[in-house]
Formats: C-alpha cells, structure tokens, sequence
C-alpha cells in the first residue's frame, strides 16, 4: 500500500561538528528528515530518491527501514555516490560544507520518478534543495507534482533556499513556479525574505496565498509560525527550550505539521504540534538523532496546556 506522505529529494550523510572538534556521522538531508519526523510521529511515510549502492546508501536503507520509512520507491544504483555534508559551528551558528556533485540523487530524472505511487499519496513534500540540485532533478519535480495534482493529491514545498547551490534569480523563478502549483507552502522568514523581497511576515504569506497556495505557514524561528489560509491567519507561538543545534528544526516542523495534516488536524493545531517537536529537535547535535517521537510531543504539548 502506497504510503500516505511522499518525501522527494536528497538523502546526504552529515558529520556533525561535536564541542570538542570531532565530527559525528549521522544522516541529513531535508526531505529525508521531514520523512523520518513524520514517521516519529506516527503517519505512513514513503520516500522517493537515488542514492548510490555504497556502505553511505546502504546506511541510509538501514535507518529508513528501522524508522518505518518505505523504501519501496528508492533507486539504488552503481554508476554515483550517496552525497556527504559536514556541519560546523561557531559564533553565527551553523555552516553547512556539502560535498554532493554528481551524486546520485542529483542525477534523478523525470524517467526515474515512480508514477503508481505518486498517484496514490495524499501528500507529495518536495524543497527547493530537491530542485537546486541539478536541471534533471529540478524537472523531476515539477514533473512529480503534476503527477499528484493530477491524481486528486496535495503538494507540499519547503523553500530550504541554498545559494550555495543555485543563484538567487533562478531560485526565485524555479520556487515560485513550484509554490504556484503547490497547497501547503511551508517557508521559513530568511529564505522568503529573500525570495520575494519583502519583510513583513503578513506580506509573504500573503504572497505565497497569491502565488495559489492553500495553506501557508511561514516559520519564524523562536517566535512560531504565521498560519495563514484564504479564511484565516494566526500566529502560532513557539516554544522556548535550551537550545543546542537547530540542523533539522525545519525539517522536522514540516514532517511534524504533515503528519498532524493527515491525521485531520487543521493547519493551526498542526503548526502548534509542530511547534512542538521542532523546539525538541533542537536540543540535541545533528539532524536525525534528537527528532522527538509522538509520545514525547504530547507530554512537551500538556506542559503548556
């Protein structure tokens, strides 16, 4: 059975800079974390990606299998690498140092895309990041999008602006010809500011929902999400924790606020779910290690409540 959330894009290996100067291999990627957050939280998730037949892929096999994550839609092939990010930190924060050209998933193709089981999900998450990687990838997801409106499916699109990857005048053109298409716009205040000009966090929003989408919610790092629908608009608080490292607060605020959208929530009481569990994410080193699980959400919820 088809999963009910498919994440598409790049899966990277991250080592992780550690107080003492050592580096901690874990597993990265946006889409991946969004993919393996969902799962934490309980939804049916799927992913859909290349990744090379290596000692890194097979890794990225392992933890998808043992986080419930199908792997039925995930290529594995012979001819590229599995992508390698480091994360160092300093005074500015986090600074990412990627090592992905010519990587597997750079290469995925509209040919590569698996039609069945894009027509059969509820919610397709794709990024800017799955669209940055290269011309083939950036295709492969419109393409995937289609696919899914097509079939009566939602779509969802983080920003993840990189520029690093790509210049910012095509990452606006690309993005906002996706954010076009898409129903649940999911980007955070620095990568829209930059993409759309503006700094007023209505105005954005407000841009996103002229571009088509349903449902906006923008992140405002420590101070929440702005909610907004055709109907509706509402500033979500964030919760404040003692922060360590915020690598995958967004991804797993995109994967949290899906599975709560599954479930039937609406977009206000999902963002305060999510919230939740991204402010959780943060208290430990790397992406995937310190994504809170369900039962751990709740009871961080009923300290508010």
């Amino acid at each position: 059975m088809t999963p009910d959330i498919l994440c598409l894009g790049e899966p990277m290996l991250e080592f992780n800079q550690q107080p003492d100067g050592n580096y901690l291999p874990g597993h990265g990627g946006d889409t991946s974390n969004c993919a393996i957050a969902a799962a934490r939280q309980g939804a049916s998730v799927g992913y859909v990606t290349r990744i090379g037949a290596d000692t890194f892929g097979n890794s990225f096999m392992d933890l998808w299998q043992a986080e419930g994550v199908d792997t039925s839609t995930v290529r594995q092939v012979t001819d590229a690498h599995t992508g390698v990010y480091f994360v160092t930190h300093g005074a500015n924060g986090h600074e990412f140092s990627y090592f992905r050209a010519g990587s597997a998933s750079s290469r995925m193709a509209v040919e590569d895309l698996p039609e069945t089981a894009l027509r059969s999900a509820k919610i397709l998450h794709v990024s800017g990041i799955s669209q940055a990687i290269s011309y083939t990838a950036a295709d492969a997801v419109f393409a995937a999008i289609k696919i899914v409106k097509e079939a009566g499916g939602l779509v969802s699109y983080d920003t993840n602006l990189r520029l690093k990857l790509w210049p910012i005048e095509r990452a606006r053109a690309v993005t906002h010809a996706a954010m076009a298409q898409c129903d649940i716009a999911l980007p955070g205040l620095d990568d829209a500011t930059q993409l759309t000009g503006l700094t007023d966090p209505d105005a954005i929003a407000d841009f996103y929902l002229d571009l088509g989408a349903k449902i906006v919610a923008l992140t405002l790092g420590a101070e929440g999400t702005l909610v907004v629908t055709p109907e509706r608009r509402e500033r979500v608080k964030g919760r404040r924790v003692e922060a360590v490292d915020a690598t995958a607060a967004g991804d797993t605020f995109d994967g949290a606020f899906l599975s709560r959208i599954v479930a039937g929530d609406d977009p206000f009481r999902a963002a305060r779910y999510a919230n939740a569990a991204a402010a959780l994410s943060t208290q430990g080193f790397g992406a995937v290690a310190p994504m809170p699980r369900k039962d751990a959400v709740e009871a961080f919820l009923s300290e508010e409540d």
